[in-house]
């Protein structure tokens, strides 16, 4: 399974952003999947989680009411919307895939917020 993010960008406090997690591969073994970030100097964290069928979503306090999680898996692709972004939403998101035998992880897409 291969994973591809998108949709990072610069953008000011306050602002949206809509990213996309493609995957391609041997897509039938995903089960859940999700989004992590990462901020420099500090430990990658869940934002959200999503199981295969896009029914149970789960968030981060910190992303409650500001994020959305969710998948098309005619597409094999993931979202995260995400709403009133702060400056402490800044890092680099991954995507992640729970397949049979691992998880699979995305290289990554950098979301910077301005003050």
């Amino acid at each position: 399974v291969q994973l591809v993010e998108s949709g990072g960008d610069l953008v000011q406090a306050g602002g949206s952003l809509r990213l996309s997690c493609a995957a391609s591969g041997s897509t039938f073994s995903i089960n859940a999947m999700g989004w992590y970030r990462q901020a420099p100097g500090k430990q990658r964290e869940l934002v959200a989680g999503i199981s295969s069928g896009g029914g149970s979503t789960n968030y981060a306090d910190s992303v409650k009411g500001r994020f959305t999680i969710s998948r098309d898996n005619a597409k094999n692709t993931m979202y995260l919307q995400m709403n009133s972004l702060k400056p402490e939403d800044t890092a680099v998101y991954y995507c992640t895939a729970v397949g049979i035998l691992r998880t699979y992880w995305g290289q990554g897409t950098q979301v910077t917020v301005s003050s």
